[in-house]
């Protein structure tokens, strides 16, 4: 069945929702959050190198942590939802308010010096070695240039 589109999405998305299944992810980055982080993960001769999209995050809105071997990048941004406009309405809302993360296992043998990040219009990058280390047990954190 041909449906009208506006947006280059389906006018009835919205009306349709409601006969599905709920996701979580939904009620914070609406119904394309399984969009969010994508990563590029590139296989070097010393190591591997993480480009990951946030668009729209400060630096300071990022946190990584290495725990026990997986590195988790978690990100967060809070909106104003009591913003209000007496003169305009909004048509379309596509911004959103919340938190996402994404683990990845890296190796018990890397600390957080071993892991070299940078922020740069929009796209984190890690880089990280290969070679194996004694393994670290506690939780770091690691900071971001840029």
């Amino acid at each position: 069945m041909l449906m009208p589109s506006i947006f280059g999405e389906n006018l009835f998305d919205d009306w349709m929702d409601d006969f599905s299944f709920p996701d979580i992810d939904k009620a914070l980055y609406g119904k394309h959050a399984k969009n969010m982080m994508k990563t590029d993960v590139k296989e070097t001769d010393n190591g591997y190198e993480l480009a990951i999209d946030l668009p729209g995050f400060q630096k300071d809105e990022i946190q990584l942590e290495l725990n026990n071997g997986y590195l988790t990048i978690s990100a967060s941004k809070g909106l104003d939802k009591d913003e209000k406009d007496e003169n305009d309405k909004y048509i379309r809302r596509e911004r959103y308010a919340g938190s996402m993360s994404r683990s990845f296992y890296v190796g018990e043998h890397l600390t957080e010096q071993d892991i070299h990040a940078k922020y740069e219009n929009g796209i984190l990058m890690l880089d990280f070695p290969k070679e194996e280390k004694k393994a670290v047990e506690s939780k770091r954190y690691i900071s971001i240039e840029g």
